[in-house]
């Protein structure tokens, strides 16, 4: 017989990867989905009539190679593709800068800009490879969140695994987590473009300028995923995204896990207990034992927790915890390929990571842009065509795109909605790539437009917020999302945390959901 009931609210990754342990363990847990399709934002849909596309999250490198093989999700059909270039730079004067094979290759690439930079680059990567390599090793490990003996000694392993490290590389690592990405590669190197390239990873998601203090964190925590075993590699789903979040469904479903779409909760009520039950938006009401939140913890606290149920400080906190991450996502249906200006036949540089980004100062300005007027009007961009390398998504000849755009305020000026401004923000990303590939714009054929609003109404990310929550210094390990539920546990009994609202963070990771599991199955005993 199943030990506990277990409701999760939320079929994102993260939520499907907790139920498939919580089921492994024993219990008996069922999934609520608002949407009529598990997957939250790792989901792949037809946005235009023969055109299939990953709605919102669009790339793979951070899904853990450990949750993927305890889910045995090669076996229900993923195969990930790994880039055959990693990424191509487009520049106004006409250059470019492709990136990707060995470090000789590399090497050569950056020679054609900086003599300098080329004999920079080893020591630049072999310092991101070890500071990748200790957060990798935090991944699926819980904060040290507890008082006792138990808090006590994770502390001490914490410490015994960084004293480790010689004391230059314990400084280097210090600095590389807390300084700004402008300053850190400032110090590297003196090619715009180069820096524009690693800079690109410290604004993914992140509503900042790159010479914001922790912004090197952030482009930190962007490389050390990997695909197919190889390390900071980043590749493509076949089917897209929605064929990670299908077969984590399909295992969820044979180790007997119950998923429910259609499912809105509205709320969790609270008595001096815990958790009582849980509403849903047509008023019905079921019971758990545990309830399991892979929402954003400030939508969880603010609005699906009565006020009075939760002391004063704490829900200050969580009206308090900072979510904009500034993400304008697009998908369009293309009649032919971009015609790049600097590299113009067909080639690798459409299968890679296209980013339009040619310096530090661009990114600035981006920023700033945003700050004052609500979008940037040369907003970063990144644009991926995965029909180059799965021809499912496409009619022959035809392509899909997905670009991935910042700065863009979730919270306009002058009291504007994102409906007002939407179109015009679109149209402006169409222009920025159009200056690259001058026949791109006239290739559109169908688009789908997500602003930080419309991100909120149809994923439920609060501020349009991909990552459930800047991951800023403060609101990082066991202060995500805020000092005492770091460990996924909440104030209340038996209401738990598995969303990227807490550690790591963001990104289809599946680690949030692994690691709450497990320490609700510790909790049960």
């Amino acid at each position: 017989m199943p030990d506990r009931s277990v409701i999760i609210i939320g079929g994102g990754h993260n939520g499907l990867v907790c139920a498939c342990y919580l089921a492994k363990a024993g219990h008996k847990v069922q999934v609520l989905e608002r949407r009529d399709v598990v997957g939250g934002c790792a989901v792949t849909e037809e946005f235009h009539p023969g055109f299939r596309n990953s709605v919102a999250s669009y790339t793979v490198s951070l899904l853990n190679p450990t949750v993927t093989r305890d889910l045995k999700l090669h076996d229900h059909g993923l195969k990930i593709l790994t880039r055959p270039m990693a990424n191509f730079l487009p520049l106004p004067d006409g250059n470019c800068l492709k990136w990707g094979g060995d470090l000789k290759q590399r090497a050569a690439e950056v020679s054609r800009f900086s003599r300098k930079d080329t004999e920079r680059l080893p020591e630049y990567e072999a310092k991101l490879d070890v500071a990748a390599d200790v957060l990798r090793s935090f991944v699926l490990k819980a904060p040290v969140d507890r008082k006792g003996v138990g808090g006590l000694l994770k502390m001490l392993q914490l410490a015994i695994q960084v004293g480790n490290l010689d004391r230059a590389t314990q400084t280097e690592l210090f600095l590389m987590m807390t300084r700004s990405a402008g300053d850190l590669l400032d110090g590297f190197f003196e090619t715009n473009v180069l820096k524009a390239l690693f800079a690109f990873d410290s604004v993914v998601g992140n509503f900042a300028s790159p010479y914001m203090p922790g912004t090197a964190y952030v482009l930190l925590h962007h490389v050390f995923g990997e695909v197919n075993g190889q390390k900071g590699q980043w590749g493509h789903a076949v089917g897209g995204m929605g064929s990670i979040t299908q077969a984590m469904a399909r295992e969820a479903e044979a180790r007997g896990v119950e998923l429910t779409t259609g499912a809105e909760v509205s709320r969790v009520h609270i008595d001096e207990k815990g958790v009582r039950e849980i509403e849903l938006s047509d008023g019905r009401t079921l019971k758990a034992d545990i309830v399991v939140a892979n929402v954003n913890p400030k939508l969880l606290f603010t609005q699906m927790v009565e006020a009075d149920a939760l002391e004063a400080s704490f829900r200050e906190r969580m009206e308090n915890y900072r979510c904009a991450s500034g993400t304008f996502r697009m998908n369009v249906a293309l009649s032919e390929l971009p015609v790049f200006t600097c590299s113009p036949g067909e080639g690798l540089h459409h299968s890679a990571g296209i980013i339009i980004n040619p310096s530090l100062r661009y990114m600035e300005e981006a920023y700033f842009d945003a700050r004052t007027r609500g979008y940037s009007r040369k907003p970063i961009v990144e644009m991926l065509i995965p029909s180059t390398v799965d021809d499912s998504l496409a009619p022959k000849g035809a392509h899909v795109a997905s670009l991935f755009c910042q700065h863009f305020n979730p919270e306009l000026p002058d009291g504007r909605s994102w409906d007002d401004v939407r179109e015009e923000a679109a149209d402006t990303v169409i222009d920025t790539v159009n200056e690259y590939a001058p026949n791109f714009k006239q290739s559109v054929i169908g688009r789908q437009i997500l602003s930080p609003l419309d991100l909120e109404r149809v994923f439920g990310l609060t501020g349009g917020d991909i990552f459930h929550g800047a991951m800023t210094l403060d609101q990082l390990y066991a202060a995500r999302p805020t000092p005492g539920c770091g460990s996924y546990r909440t104030p209340v009994k038996g209401l738990y945390l598995c969303g990227s609202g807490t550690h790591p963070g963001g990104g289809v990771t599946g680690a949030p959901g692994h690691n709450a599991a497990r320490e609700i199955i510790k909790d049960l005993g």
